[in-house]
């Protein structure tokens, strides 16, 4: 398991908000989205995706409002919507357990090693803090590899400005779901979810 999980790492702990629903099959066996509620310190929550197979259910369903400590790695996907490319970004859980409420704490863990495969874009946000955008590609099993968003803020933010493509990076941080309003080419208003690592460390490799 610490080989399989080595460069890729997600700890979570938080609420079931909704699922399971069927995602998809593979070699037979299926799979299935839960939504996981994981609080931050200030208060909001981050509704993240999370990816579980029907073996490690073990017969039994989360229902809404449990609460699960979940180990995973960040995997990513892309599928077409709307004749666009849209890159999903999920939890692929390896070990699941079911908490009690006493003593229960949210946790949202994440730990990446990959290599930048853009430049680093700097960015000032609406309220003048320093932002850096990245796209850290981590590889794993099978010649795959996984394109994760990051978002570096403050030093991190001046730090990561400097790196550039290919520069093999360890990050630390938290995944994040972030709403935001967009128009369609139709002119419609739609709100959609960006899912990004929010990153606390970040050096090179």
């Amino acid at each position: 398991m610490e080989k399989v999980m080595e460069g890729n790492v997600a700890h979570l702990s938080g609420r079931v908000l909704a699922g399971p629903a069927f995602n998809h099959k593979t070699y037979g066996e299926a799979f299935y989205l839960i939504m996981l509620g994981v609080f931050r310190k200030s208060g909001y929550e981050d509704r993240i995706r999370l990816i579980v197979s029907e073996k490690l259910m073990g017969g039994r369903s989360p229902k809404e409002g449990e609460l699960l400590d979940i180990l995973g790695q960040i995997r990513t996907y892309n599928r077409e919507v709307d004749g666009r490319n849209k890159l999903d970004v999920t939890v692929f859980v390896r070990e699941m357990e079911y908490r009690q409420e006493a003593g229960f704490e949210h946790e949202n863990s994440i730990a990446i090693e990959g290599f930048l495969c853009k430049d680093p874009v700097r960015r000032t946000s609406p309220l003048g803090r320093e932002i850096c955008d990245l796209m850290i590609a981590v590889n794993r099993m099978y010649n795959k590899s996984d394109y994760i968003p990051s978002i570096a803020w403050g030093r991190n933010a001046i730090y990561a400005e400097s790196l550039r493509v290919g520069d093999k990076v360890a990050v630390e941080g938290r995944l994040q779901s972030r709403d935001y309003r967009k128009f369609t080419e139709e002119g419609y208003l739609v709100t959609r979810t960006a899912y990004e690592v929010s990153v606390t460390k970040i050096e090179m490799v």
